[in-house]
C-alpha cells in the first residue's frame, strides 16, 4: 500500500499553525518569529515532509538551491572553496548542489552545467577554470539564470570573484629576493589554467623587475605527487637554485618530499614559497611560507553576489579582485653565503643527479 504524502496542510495541523505560516516557512519569507520557525521545521522532520521544490519554480518561486560546478575535490583548494561555499548559503537558508569535473574541459563544464539547470537551481557558480570564450558559452546556456565564475580572467567583461594571482606572484618573488635569493626555479601549474598561467606571468615580471630570470621552470598538475616527481626531475637536471617558487601548496609538499629524499635542507640549502595557505600547509615539515588565498571570504563573497543576482538580474557585470597577503613560515631563508653555498650545492646536485640517472 502506497504511503500518503504529506502536504502542508498537514505540516500546519501539526506544528498548530497556518497553511500560510507553513509556506512562509518554506519560502524563507521575512516576519516570521524563530520560534515559529524551529516549530514548523520540527513537524516537518516529524512527518518527513518534502517541499516540492518544482511546483514552486513552476509557481514562479524560488526553490533556494545553488548550484556548484567544481574542479576535483581531491585538491585542496577546490574542496576549501565548495565547503566555504556551502556554510554561506546554509546561514542563507539555501541549499548547494555539486557537480564535479575530474578533467575539466568545456564539453564537461557545459554537462555539468545541464545537469544542475536541469535541477532547477536558482543559480549557478563556476568554478571551473575558463578561457574567456568558454565562459561566455557558458553563460550564453545559462540564459536568464545567473553565472557567477571564480577561475576565469580578471579582464572579462562578466560576473566574476577572483584572486589577485599578479601581486600574489610579486609577494613571493619580493619575499626571496630581499633574503638574497638569485637563483630561483619555478614550478608552475598546468597551462590550462587561467589562475596558473597569472601566478607564472607574475613571477616572471617580478624577477625581471630585478633583472632576473628563472633558472628552470617545469609544470605539474596540482597534486602533490607532481609536486614530488617536478622537484626531482629539477635536480636531475643540474642547474643550482637556491629558491623553489611553486604555484600551489599541495604541490609544495611534493616538492618537500623531493627535496628532503634529495639531501637537500629546506629551507638551508633550498627555500620554498607555495601559493594558496591551505588549512594544512602551516603543518607542513618544515611549515609552509606561502601566499595566502582567503577561501572562505571568496565563498562568503561568490554566494552573497549570486543571491544579489537572484533578486535582481540587471545588476551590472562585475569582476572583482580580492587581495591575497604573504604568511611567512619556516621554508625560507637567506641562501648560504658566498664562500659556502654555490660549489657545495653544485656538488650535491651533481652527485643527486647521478643517483636519479641511475633509477631510470
Amino acid at each position: 500500500m502506497k504511503t500518503k504524502s504529506m502536504t502542508l496542510y498537514d505540516v500546519a495541523k501539526h506544528a498548530n499553525v497556518s497553511y500560510q505560516t507553513v509556506s512562509r516557512v518554506i519560502n524563507q519569507a521575512e516576519h516570521v518569529s524563530e520560534k515559529t520557525r524551529r516549530k514548523v521545521e520540527t513537524a516537518m522532520q516529524e512527518l518527513n515532509y518534502v517541499p516540492n521544490r518544482v511546483a514552486q519554480q513552476l509557481a514562479g518561486k524560488l526553490s533556494h538551491t545553488l548550484g556548484l560546478v567544481t574542479s576535483n575535490l581531491s585538491l585542496h583548494a577546490p574542496s576549501q572553496i565548495a565547503a566555504a561555499i556551502k556554510s554561506q548559503a546554509s546561514k542563507l537558508h539555501f541549499n548547494v548542489v555539486m557537480s564535479m569535473i575530474e578533467q575539466p574541459d568545456l564539453n564537461a563544464c557545459k554537462s555539468a552545467v545541464n545537469g544542475l539547470l536541469s535541477q532547477r537551481v536558482d543559480g549557478l557558480i563556476v568554478n571551473i577554470p575558463l578561457e574567456d570564450e568558454q565562459a561566455k558559452a557558458i553563460r550564453a546556456m545559462c540564459g536568464t539564470v545567473p553565472v557567477l565564475f571564480v577561475d576565469v580572467s580578471p579582464e572579462l567583461a562578466t560576473h566574476s570573484i577572483t584572486f589577485d594571482a599578479v601581486t600574489g606572484a610579486h609577494l613571493a618573488v619580493e619575499h626571496l629576493v630581499v633574503q638574497g635569493h638569485k637563483q630561483v626555479a619555478l614550478l608552475c601549474g598546468p597551462q590550462d589554467s587561467v589562475s596558473a598561467r597569472l601566478r607564472q606571468q607574475g613571477w616572471q615580471q617580478a624577477l625581471a623587475k630585478h633583472h632576473l630570470n628563472a633558472v628552470a621552470q617545469l609544470q605539474g598538475d596540482w597534486s602533490s605527487l607532481s609536486g614530488y616527481l617536478q622537484t626531482l626531475a629539477l635536480i636531475s637536471l643540474n642547474t643550482p637554485f637556491t629558491a623553489l617558487l611553486v604555484a600551489n601548496d599541495q604541490m609544495a609538499l611534493g616538492a618537500l618530499r623531493a627535496l628532503n629524499e634529495s639531501g637537500l635542507s629546506v629551507p638551508k640549502h633550498v627555500s620554498v614559497v607555495g601559493y594558496d595557505d591551505t588549512e594544512d600547509s602551516a603543518c607542513f615539515i618544515p611549515p609552509l611560507t606561502t601566499i595566502k588565498q582567503d577561501f572562505k571570504a571568496l565563498g562568503s563573497a561568490s554566494v552573497d553576489r549570486l543571491i544579489a543576482l537572484i533578486h535582481n538580474g540587471d545588476l551590472p557585470l562585475q569582476a572583482t579582485v580580492l587581495p591575497v597577503t604573504l604568511i611567512k613560515r619556516k621554508t625560507t631563508a637567506a641562501p648560504h653565503s658566498e664562500t659556502e653555498s654555490p660549489q657545495a650545492l653544485a656538488d650535491a646536485l651533481t652527485a643527486l643527479a647521478r643517483q636519479v640517472a641511475r633509477l631510470k
